[in-house]
């Protein structure tokens, strides 16, 4: 039996890149010593078909982000509480979410110029669609900071999309649990946002 069932899986990669596309904050697992080490950084989907990163050279990870090392990677869409309320049928609650698992082979990029350019080509990707600002070649903050920043990028070996999203119910319900994903993420976040600030 494999796990998540079949109907939770998605596999079109295509689907995939678009999650990591959307919501390009990663999880970068790394195993020293058989414990875990973990940081939480954007990477970008190049044209090359790998994952281009940056990281602060004393991050205790960044040692292990070089010389072929083997990393998992996660990528984390929209997810929510669904309640047995939104259905037709009668069901029990649940917790629907997009996730991406990725595993594959890190290495360090030394370059300056290719980090330069990569921070700038980042940047360039995450201002889109409206580009209000442009990380310029001769912008004196980041050049400053360009010994103190490593870049990476990272072979793709395995994908695995794990998209829970009440596929196994009747298609009313899964429009109405689709619904209730968009309605929530909306809502948890402002009043998240609203309560702690």
């Amino acid at each position: 039996m494999s796990y998540p069932p079949k109907h939770h899986q998605d596999n079109d990669i295509n689907h995939l890149i678009e999650v990591i596309k959307t919501y390009p904050l990663a999880t970068l697992i790394s195993v020293k010593n058989n414990k875990p080490l973990i940081t939480h950084l954007p990477l970008i989907y190049n044209d090359n078909g790998k994952l281009i990163g940056h990281i602060d050279i004393n991050n205790p990870q960044a040692e292990l982000l070089k010389n072929d090392n083997d990393i998992t990677i996660i990528f984390s869409g929209p997810q929510c509480y669904i309640s047995p309320s939104i259905y037709t049928s009668k069901q029990l609650p649940t917790w629907n979410y997009i996730k991406v698992h990725l595993k594959g082979k890190v290495k360090a990029i030394k370059n300056k110029e290719a980090l330069k350019q990569s921070l700038i080509t980042m940047t360039e990707f995450l201002e889109a669609p409206d580009h209000k600002y442009v990380l310029e070649p001769d912008n004196k903050s980041m050049n400053a900071y360009l010994n103190y920043i490593e870049m990476f990028e990272i072979s793709i070996d395995s994908w695995e999309g794990k998209f829970k999203l009440s596929q196994d119910k009747k298609p009313q319900d899964i429009e109405s649990a689709r619904a209730e994903l968009v309605r929530a993420n909306k809502d948890s976040i402002k009043a998240f946002l609203d309560n702690i600030f």
